[in-house]
């Protein structure tokens, strides 16, 4: 995305918060970001689909910030899922996306209530695998109810907690006492085995994301696999195989790929040397970014 077209989205993001979506008209829009009519409609067909761009600028913002407090940190540490959530929680606050999230429930537009729920539905999947990577794929089954549940708990705590203590309220502290709730029904739930969700219900409710990545993810096992006969036996070359293995690993998650963490990886395996082990890395890295843009 070019830097006006952002700057676009930036000042009618600003609009909407001070003036609502609804009252913020187009000629607003174009006045604020000191745009021509042409421009405006160069980048965007309507309103509504500016409201989409502001959606997406802020959802890939708040993956990257999220995605980055696991840099050289365990996925399985509960205390960086708390963090995450945290962050999250604030980025909507400060972005007024609630506000905005409003508006476009009292609207009649159907393709913005489609694309909310894809944003809900897109978060409850990022809740899902946090979840798979914090209790392990022998709750999985169980996980899609307990991501569902954990949502609908921790807003309703965060709401009441607020109304009952204005002057002294402590977000990350709503967030860990729901975390610790939620460890105690995520063991209850397992030993009980029983299910209201199955996992594969996200395959329907995101099929283009579920599609893409198995496309996805042939590329890069084929690109890995060339990689790994590039290596020999020697157990010097251990770390080189592991490396791959997590990249697989990491590419096979249904949620938004931890791109620093993939980067850092990719990073590490330049170190060897060798013609055909290059251009094979090239490849995988080619794929790779293919990927991060398509997410």
């Amino acid at each position: 995305m070019n830097d006006r077209k952002q700057h676009v989205i930036n000042k009618a993001h600003q609009l909407f918060i001070e003036k609502g979506f609804q009252a913020t008209s187009i000629q607003d829009i174009i006045d604020f970001s000191g745009i021509s009519k042409g421009t405006f409609y160069n980048y965007f067909s309507s309103k509504n689909e500016l409201l989409i761009a502001i959606f997406t600028s802020l959802n890939q913002k708040i993956n990257d910030e999220r995605n980055q407090l696991l840099v050289g940190q365990s996925p399985s540490d509960i205390e960086i899922f708390i963090r995450q959530v945290e962050l999250h929680m604030e980025f909507n606050r400060r972005n007024k996306l609630l506000v905005l999230f409003e508006e476009v429930f009292v609207s009649n537009d159907p393709i913005l209530k489609q694309f909310l729920k894809r944003t809900q539905i897109m978060y409850v999947n990022w809740i899902f695998n946090r979840f798979v990577d914090l209790f392990g794929k022998s709750k999985q089954p169980y996980l899609l109810d307990c991501a569902i549940m954990f949502i609908g708990m921790l807003h309703q705590n965060i709401h009441f907690h607020f109304l009952a203590n204005e002057k002294d309220s402590s977000i990350k502290h709503v967030i860990r006492y729901t975390v610790g709730r939620l460890e105690i029904m995520v063991d209850e739930i397992d030993k009980n085995g029983i299910q209201l969700l199955n996992p594969r219900i996200l395959e329907k409710w995101l099929p283009d994301c579920q599609n893409s990545d198995h496309s996805f993810q042939k590329k890069i096992s084929t690109c890995i696999s060339a990689l790994k006969r590039c290596l020999s036996e020697d157990k010097e070359q251990t770390k080189y195989h592991e490396l791959l293995d997590f990249i697989q690993e990491e590419t096979n998650q249904y949620n938004t790929p931890r791109k620093y963490l993939i980067k850092s990886a990719l990073s590490s395996l330049e170190e060897k040397a060798g013609s055909a082990w290059k251009v094979e890395l090239q490849n995988l890295k080619y794929i790779i970014e293919e990927l991060f843009s398509y997410k």
